[in-house]
């Protein structure tokens, strides 16, 4: 064999070799297997691109990623709440990602302005009332909660958790600090019981009468009337008035950005995008009860049926940036 023909046949090998390597795609998922699984599977079939994927807490999975440096096999980081991915971005665990498809796709204040995240999914944070006790022309707004009409009727899940952070670091960025903290302190004083640890139980506790109103992400409402459709509950779309910059429900996003060190950026880059085109978009938000982020897709039947409403557009990013002033101030007003 020539050494010419033996160069041909090496370098022929070794293309085959990268080939391989490059249509695999690692992923770093902090949304549970069962939501992503269906997702990468449609991909696979589509693009012949083979998606592997570590599922854990965004802590621990943000913790490996700083562990392992540049030595991270993982490709993407897909994770919850607007305020996890800014984290992740903060401490430089993400790149920049210029892509026309996913401004195209992903409206502005749902994507970090760093272009370093993208919002997959819209969840939105509402009020959820009891229907036998009490009539939606009562409620209106976040703020109302903590008005003296509710002194004895509200329920809460905990302030540790990061949905609830979320929001109200957003009520610091609209209203500041000080009106915020008069809120929450309004709503401290109007609970009928101790916070409760998750969504689900807050809202069985007003289906029960325990109290009247609580506040819940939408998925966490769509579950419990998918087993439980009888109990008296229903969604209220709170500051659908002129309330300023918080004029509009507050929502938040699961969403997902490729890692610094990325060992295929540009098969991430692609897995992103069609994570924003319409068929994605509807196995992603339809598994979980969501809403897409991209707006050109209807969100399922079961979301649809629950009304529409107008979003606060304020971008989520700042969930985040504000998210440790929203603890402590959570803490001072003794949200427990």
């Amino acid at each position: 064999m020539s050494r010419s023909l033996a160069a041909l046949l090496l370098a022929a090998a070794a293309t085959i070799g990268s080939t391989a390597l490059a249509d695999e795609v690692v992923v770093y998922s902090a949304r549970n297997e069962q939501l992503i699984k269906p997702l990468f599977d449609a991909y696979r079939e589509e693009t012949g691109t083979q998606v592997r994927f570590v599922t854990d807490k965004e802590g621990p999975l943000m913790a490996r990623l700083l562990a392992e440096g540049r030595n991270t096999p993982a490709d993407l980081l897909i994770t919850v709440d607007a305020g996890n991915l800014w984290q992740a971005a903060n401490k430089d665990l993400l790149r920049e990602v210029d892509s026309p498809v996913l401004e195209r796709n992903i409206p502005a204040h749902l994507r970090d302005p760093g272009k370093r995240w993208f919002g997959l999914s819209v969840r939105a944070r509402t009020l959820v009332y009891n229907t036998n006790r009490v009539k939606p022309a009562e409620l209106s707004t976040y703020e109302d909660l903590a008005s003296a009409k509710w002194r004895g009727r509200l329920c809460l899940r905990t302030s540790k958790k990061v949905y609830n952070q979320s929001l109200v670091a957003m009520m610091i960025w609209a209203h500041g600090e000080a009106r915020a903290e008069e809120t929450v302190r309004g709503w401290v004083a109007n609970l009928a019981t101790p916070p409760y640890a998750d969504d689900t139980r807050a809202m069985e506790a007003v289906a029960a009468g325990l109290c009247d109103v609580t506040l819940v992400n939408t998925y966490y409402f769509g579950r419990l009337k998918a087993k439980r459709p009888n109990l008296p509950i229903s969604i209220f779309w709170p500051n659908q008035g002129d309330e300023g910059k918080f004029a509009g429900v507050h929502v938040n996003v699961s969403g997902a950005g490729i890692t610094r060190h990325a060992k295929h950026p540009e098969q991430a880059r692609r897995l992103l995008e069609w994570l924003s085109s319409d068929r994605a978009q509807k196995l992603y938000a339809g598994v979980n009860l969501e809403y897409p982020a991209n707006p050109a897709t209807p969100p399922d039947p079961r979301v649809a049926a629950w009304g529409s409403f107008k979003q606060a557009v304020i971008n989520v990013s700042e969930a985040g940036r504000l998210q440790t002033r929203a603890v402590m101030l959570m803490d001072r007003a003794g949200y427990k």
